[in-house]
């Protein structure tokens, strides 16, 4: 982007009164987000400090691109699984629903040869599908564990009505899958209206005409859509069936069994 954006002192300044501004912002309403802002703002920096250092070289190789894919996996799935259940103890069922949902999109996208087998081609759109998919499953898992804690008398109504506990879990927390995806759809229904984001305007940067452009963008926003959907219903399905929980919120395997024992009895 350095035909919009220049690299200097002026960049460094705006950098840092955006931050005051975020982190002073949250302060004042005591919303308790900004050493947060700070800490994640710091983080950016490094991390693309060092991305830019190493990618030059990375996307000269194909199996260094995918090994870069990987890590990047590895990041999203810690990430995700740390938002949902506050602990490591959620990076599987993560990376299970992240899995789910950026391989078969990216397969597609490389199978009918819409995006180049290269290195420089294939690590963008990784990224952003795997982004986007750890957001979605952050929020589905996170809420659909709230719904379950707030709600928990209502599952354990649908129990002694004769509900498996999967059905029952899945009648209480299957709203959050919708609230997952309003993001990605919101994003897809007013693009070119209310935003031009990343894929369109890098691709008019890089000398591309405005329909190359457009059409990158789609295949970014159809690709996001597909790959978070998937990975939604994965983790709801982790979800319901106790593979995903959080003691912290009160809802872990065990309650279940031993209503399930209950209702036997």
């Amino acid at each position: 982007m350095g035909s919009t954006v220049h690299v200097g002192l002026g960049l460094a300044v705006a950098l840092l009164l955006l931050v005051i501004v975020a982190a002073g912002v949250a302060w004042v309403a005591s919303i308790a987000t900004g050493r947060a802002t700070v800490t994640a703002a710091v983080r950016a920096a490094i991390q693309l400090a060092a991305v830019s250092a190493i990618i030059g070289s990375v996307v000269k190789w194909l199996w260094a691109a995918a090994l870069f894919g990987l890590v990047m996996l590895v990041v999203a799935a810690v990430t995700a699984g740390k938002r949902v259940t506050g602990g490591r103890h959620g990076t599987r069922p993560a990376a299970v629903a992240l899995v789910a949902g950026v391989v078969p999109v990216v397969a597609i996208v490389l199978a009918t040869g819409t995006v180049p087998l290269t290195g420089i081609a294939v690590i963008p759109v990784v990224g952003i599908v795997i982004g986007g998919a750890m957001t979605a499953t952050s929020l589905c898992g996170r809420r659909a564990l709230d719904e379950l804690k707030t709600r928990h008398g209502e599952y354990e109504a649908a129990l002694a009505l004769g509900f498996p506990p999967r059905d029952a879990a899945m009648e209480i927390a299957r709203p959050a899958a919708g609230q997952a995806l309003v993001p990605a759809l919101d994003q897809t229904r007013t693009v070119g209206l209310v935003t031009l984001p990343g894929a369109f305007v890098g691709v008019l940067i890089g000398s591309g005409n405005p329909v190359q452009a457009g059409a990158a963008q789609l295949l970014v926003l159809i690709g996001l859509l597909a790959a978070e959907t998937i990975a939604v219903v994965v983790t709801m399905e982790l979800v319901a069936r106790g593979v995903v929980d959080d003691p912290s919120r009160m809802w872990t395997v065990a309650p279940r069994r031993s209503a399930r024992s209950r209702r036997a009895r």
